[in-house]
């Protein structure tokens, strides 16, 4: 029922789609990311089969973070058509309230049945939305020509290889030459030094990244992966809602966006 609240309120009840186009899913993600800075998101229109979920708890739409006008500085979105599926990332520091909202967004015909949020603000793990603000618009995400493009499963090897490779050392990661890593606000710069600095430590313990959930967008060579991230947070020791926003070039990570919601607050620290 939650999600025929959003389907209407983003203006996409009327639309029947006859198949899952880039021009659809487009349209999609404009109108949710005007229906967040608009905080409208009430409609008498329900649907049997909806389904939504903030930092992995089932909430009512209606009372929820995207129920509040939220002022959007910056954002990004993938379109994956293979799954009719869509990720938008907000930034949204000049808000009263300053947020960072990584959203996942499922379509079943000319509907969307899922939509997953990672809803972050202070105290989640290494926060700070000016700071992601400010690093984030420096980035380039162009249209990669469509003879240099990397495919669907190329794109996702990258990423996953690079979330296993935290607690198994032997797992051999395309870190590329630049490579950086935007983690909560905190920015591995390579402007300057054109270095490979989003390697990461192997962690002391083993541990397995689960519930991996990926949105794929070949044309900008982006990958979404939405995960729970164990043993950060006491709280939560088999896992906290984390997502990792990563663009990947000729095989290689370019950027990589992490973003991890503490229970406990300033968990990892």
């Amino acid at each position: 029922m939650i999600y025929s609240v959003l389907l209407a309120s983003l203006g996409l009840a009327s639309q029947a789609w006859a198949a899952c186009t880039r021009e659809s899913l487009k349209e999609a993600t404009t109108s949710y990311i005007k229906a967040v800075a608009a905080g409208d998101l009430s409609i008498p229109a329900l649907s049997s089969n909806v389904s939504y979920l903030e930092n992995d708890k089932v909430v009512d739409i209606k009372t929820g973070v995207l129920s509040q006008p939220i002022t959007v500085d910056f954002n990004r979105s993938l379109h994956d058509v293979t799954q009719c599926a869509t990720f938008t990332e907000i930034s949204a520091a000049t808000n009263a309230h300053p947020y960072v909202i990584h959203t996942r967004m499922l379509f079943t015909d000319d509907k969307i049945t899922t939509v997953q949020t990672v809803v972050a603000d202070d105290g989640d793990w290494a926060f700070n939305a000016t700071g992601q603000l400010y690093w984030n618009k420096q980035e380039a995400w162009e249209v990669i020509p469509e003879a240099k493009r990397d495919a669907r499963d190329v794109i996702q090897a990258a990423g996953d290889a690079y979330l296993d490779s935290w607690s198994d050392g032997t797992v051999s990661v395309p870190y590329g030459t630049p490579c950086a890593r935007l983690e909560g606000g905190s920015y591995t710069d390579t402007r300057n030094t054109k270095a490979n600095t989003c390697y990461m430590p192997v962690f002391p313990e083993k541990f397995t990244i689960g519930n991996r959930r990926y949105v794929i967008d070949e044309e900008v060579g982006g990958l979404d992966i939405f995960n729970d991230f164990p043993f950060i947070d006491q709280d939560k020791p088999d896992g906290t809602p984390s997502t990792n926003f990563i663009r990947v070039e000729g095989g290689k990570l370019r950027y990589i966006h992490e973003v991890t919601i503490c229970t406990r607050r300033n968990c990892g620290l």
